[in-house]
């Protein structure tokens, strides 16, 4: 019987003659991922924390916008900003899609962080004279970033696989040049997928492996950890 995934040794010669080119493709998509990330911690936080502390209006508002995003695909929030919006080069309007969705996601998961602190703490701030700003800033914030970083280190694997999307756009990251390695030897698509997916996996998991030293410097002092 024929198995149903043949992999060949010449195919994986293949591979291997070309893996330098895959490899050098990691440093476009770690650089894609972390500005994403950045664009969406940016434009994430201050949404989770207007629909935990804001007014009627502007909660309702950055709630709304947050739900429109999330339930778009990445690939049409892309097309949007590619061809839509016209934003060049392929990086920049990469970075605006992928961030735009980040946003949402990291904004739910900081209004999460700031919900889990008990309300005595603002209300003690407030107590002490700060104004609701203040204790927004200087109280509750630093306190929900700590219990922010496992939930962005979700977002940072799903943001680092995402950006295989980008070569719809023709961006060049590892997708990008897998896909252009398979006409020249088309047997040896099998091996390409896997050996790409070995390669997102590493970076996934050592990515991961850094946030959670992060965790561990960061995390509550007083027994409400983060983890």
């Amino acid at each position: 019987m024929t198995p149903a995934l043949p992999l060949a040794t010449s195919d994986w010669g293949y591979v291997w003659a070309n893996l330098g080119t895959l490899i050098a493709a990691v440093w476009p998509a770690l650089k894609l991922t972390g500005a994403a990330l950045i664009v969406g911690f940016v434009v994430g936080v201050p949404l989770g924390t207007l629909e935990v502390f804001g007014g009627r209006h502007s909660a309702w508002l950055a709630r709304k916008a947050g739900v429109v995003v999330r339930g778009t695909p990445i690939l049409v929030i892309m097309f949007i900003t590619y061809f839509g919006l016209g934003l060049s080069p392929a990086f920049v309007a990469a970075t605006a899609a992928l961030g735009v969705r980040s946003a949402a996601y990291q904004g739910q998961v900081f209004r999460g962080a700031l919900q889990s602190i008990g309300r005595g703490q603002m209300e003690a701030a407030r107590s002490v004279g700060l104004s609701k700003l203040g204790a927004i800033r200087h109280v509750m914030v630093p306190q929900a970033l700590r219990r922010f970083v496992p939930g962005f280190q979700n977002e940072y694997t799903i943001v680092l696989k995402d950006t295989s999307i980008a070569f719809a756009i023709s961006y060049t990251e590892i997708f990008y040049h897998m896909y252009n390695l398979i006409p020249e030897q088309t047997t040896a698509t099998p091996e390409l997928f896997l050996t790409v997916a070995g390669i997102y996996l590493v970076l996934t998991l050592t990515g991961n492996r850094v946030l959670d030293y992060v965790d561990d410097a960061f995390s509550v002092p007083d027994g409400g950890a983060s983890r």
